[in-house]
């Protein structure tokens, strides 16, 4: 069995999927700073 989780912060989304009869993180990643303005330098 497969299990995603999703943890949602206000400016933030990150996630794992795991394999759970392995234990094993299939996947893992995020992204930050959502709606946080880019400035340029």
């Amino acid at each position: 069995m497969k299990i995603l989780v999703l943890n949602c912060g206000s400016s933030s989304i990150k996630y794992k999927l795991f394999e759970m009869e392995s234990k094993e993180v299939m996947a893992q990643g995020g992204i930050e700073k959502i709606g946080i303005p880019w400035v340029s330098s």
